[in-house]
């Protein structure tokens, strides 16, 4: 990004294009401040407005810019003759008024956009104009890369680079604006900005600025070019994190570190997330959740939907944990099956468009009440009697699996739960009358054909399976059924 302040002496402009355009001829200026460089167009009226102004304020001398001429001023010779005029006209412009840069001089060479002084009076003026009217209403904002560039590097200057004769575009409206924010969201890009040379991802930048974010979104930004988010984390309630291409949880949770670990008390304690409670990392590349993932110690609800994850680790470090979302994901039922030693007091878990094909990990799972498994490879109606015995459960979802296009499929997977299958929303759909209907007359017609021991003997069976394994007290007193 441009820093004109410090590249005053390493600046330099040239029109090395001009286009015929409808009726008039555009020239095209090239800017360079240090290693930035951009393109601003201009026909040649703007020039002589430009001038007006300079001539009235800056004492520019008035037959400084090249003459207009009404005849021939399509002729080639003469757009040559006239580019190399322009261009010397910028090049004094910019010797004579180095120190000052003029406001009227920086908006037409566009610095506004790519330099981080005059981008920031711009935002500055628009908190000031519009920034109580955005809070009233929302208080959350979108930034992008360059717009925290800018705040990240002024907040390293001491006092004012230079004297604001506006006090609209003075810094402290941007810091004030975003010392209010709760909710922010930060854009990244690979694609350079306008016709600058300034690729948004490749800019560094804190989040120092921040003092009351509770909802923090970042969306395709690499999370190393934040190098501190300590004030964050002490007020960050939900954090969402997609398309960054992360890996592991140390990447997002420790990006500001060097070493991307956790390997003292004394240094865990200084970068936990103490209030983070819900997470949304859907959409990286995530393959493993490391012990990282212990310094959200409140977390609640978990989603990491269109990830690489092949297994589950690490989630006893959340106690607290009731909604886990894992769709879309490497998942198959083998490895699964302790499930229940990790998520002791689950609520919902949803691990749709996964390989799994077996309901058994879910069976010890006595505080679910939600469980999403459609589109995966469940072919047997008998799986769903490793479920039928959760005490909680309320909302199943199979659709999507070769099961569910067997004949019967919403009556025979009901028919499992007995009595509960009226509690039972099955894809999304409670039941109808008439299928508890019929559910209730095949049920009768077992009972028939099996003889009376078969209920007892259902019950017991379901009685035997909750006593296996015994849940927390947490999971029994936030159950709204009991095992029958």
């Amino acid at each position: 990004m441009a820093c004109y302040l410090k590249n005053k002496h390493n600046t330099s402009i040239c029109i090395d294009q001009v286009e015929l355009v409808d009726n008039y001829t555009l020239y095209h200026i090239t800017v360079n401040v240090g290693t930035t460089s951009w393109i601003v167009s201009h026909r040649y009226s703007e020039f002589v407005d430009l001038n007006d102004k300079l001539i009235s304020d800056y004492g520019v001398s008035k037959d400084l810019l090249p003459p207009k001429k009404v005849i021939g001023n399509k002729d080639p010779v003469f757009i040559e003759k006239r580019r190399m005029g322009l261009e010397e006209y910028l090049r004094t412009l910019l010797n004579f008024l180095q120190l000052t840069m003029p406001k009227e001089l920086a908006l037409f060479l566009d610095f506004q956009h790519y330099d981080i002084l005059f981008l920031l009076q711009n935002l500055a003026k628009k908190f000031f104009i519009d920034g109580d009217s955005i809070l009233q209403q929302s208080r959350n904002y979108t930034f992008g890369p360059l717009e925290l560039h800018a705040i990240s590097e002024r907040l390293k200057q001491p006092c004012p680079p230079l004297e604001i004769t506006d006090r609209r575009q003075d810094f402290s409206h941007v810091l004030d604006f975003c010392s209010q924010l709760t909710d922010v969201c930060i854009k990244g890009s690979d694609a350079p900005i306008k016709t600058s040379n300034i690729v948004p991802n490749n800019l560094k930048f804190e989040l120092s600025a921040f003092k009351s974010v509770e909802r923090l979104s970042i969306i395709n930004l690499p999370l190393d070019n934040i190098y501190d988010c300590h004030s964050i984390r002490h007020s960050v309630v939900s954090l969402d994190i997609h398309g960054c291409g992360v890996k592991r949880f140390s990447e997002i949770l420790l990006c500001d570190t060097v070493h991307k670990n956790i390997a003292t008390d004394s240094a865990r304690e200084a970068l936990v997330w103490l209030k983070v409670m819900s997470v949304d990392f859907s959409n990286n590349d995530i393959e493993e959740i490391d012990e990282a993932v212990a310094l959200m110690p409140h977390l609640q609800h978990l989603t990491m939907h269109g990830n690489k994850l092949p297994i589950l680790s690490n989630l006893t470090s959340l106690p607290h944990l009731s909604h886990l979302c894992l769709s879309a994901n490497r998942f198959v039922s083998q490895n699964l099956i302790d499930l229940h030693t990790q998520l002791g007091n689950i609520i919902s878990i949803d691990l749709s468009e996964n390989n799994i094909n077996s309901l058994l990990p879910f069976s010890r799972l006595f505080s679910l009440e939600v469980l999403n498994v459609a589109s995966n490879s469940v072919t047997d109606l008998a799986e769903v009697t490793h479920i039928a015995g959760l005490p909680c459960l309320e909302s199943l979802v199979l659709t999507g699996n070769p099961l569910a296009t067997v004949v019967d499929y919403r009556i025979r997977v009901l028919e499992k739960f007995g009595k509960r299958a009226e509690e039972i929303c099955l894809d999304n759909e409670r039941p109808t009358r008439k299928e508890l209907d019929t559910v209730a007359v095949l049920q009768a017609i077992r009972i028939a054909r099996e003889g009376p021991s078969l209920a007892s003997g259902i019950h017991s069976h379901t009685s035997t399976l909750i006593g296996s394994t015994q849940p927390t007290p947490d999971a029994v007193t936030t159950c709204s059924h009991s095992p029958h």
